[in-house]
């Protein structure tokens, strides 16, 4: 028997993995990936001779990214689009810069850094904005629950409990 080779060889490029690998280690499905692709949040880094998707490690990063913008921060996929795209941005400057600029252009793109940045915090302060608003909604329900235990606790809650129980 002939021994299956890995998709890459050794040291000729990125780890490509199979769909199901890529979903397995971000902790989804295949079905969520292809509609993360959908909605132009990820993007295989390519694909095989017969059209499988690829990925690579840093395809991973960022399904994983994704998934923590969703579930633990709460952003929803329009949302985390945008984050993504700035992310993207901020990367692209970023790759920019070490590859070697004027100073004047050095100036520039932490202009474009800045405003990203500033786009970027926009985000995460609406999403603060309605989580403080929830939160006191939630402290305002806990207030009425307490002075209702207080209510019944005290003779008009005594009197109702009296003629539940005769």
């Amino acid at each position: 028997m002939t021994p299956t080779l890995p998709s890459v060889a050794p040291n000729s490029g990125p780890v490509s993995l199979r769909i199901s690998e890529a979903a397995a280690q971000a902790g989804t499905s295949t079905r969520t990936l292809r509609y993360y692709e959908e909605l132009g949040l990820l993007r295989p880094s390519r694909h095989s001779v017969g059209g499988a998707r690829r990925y690579t490690e840093d395809d991973v990063a960022r399904l994983r990214r994704i998934r923590e913008l969703q579930e633990l921060l709460g952003f929803d996929l329009g949302e985390i689009g945008d984050i993504l795209r700035n992310e993207d941005q901020l990367a692209e400057l970023r790759n920019e810069v070490q590859a070697g600029v004027t100073p004047e252009r050095h100036r520039q793109i932490l202009d474009e850094a800045m405003e990203i940045n500033n786009r970027l915090r926009a985000l995460v302060r609406a999403k603060q904005d309605r989580l403080q608003v929830m939160m006191q909604e939630l402290e305002a329900k806990a207030r009425r629950y307490r002075a209702r235990f207080k209510e019944l606790d005290t003779g008009s809650g005594a009197a109702s409990r009296s003629r539940a129980s005769g």
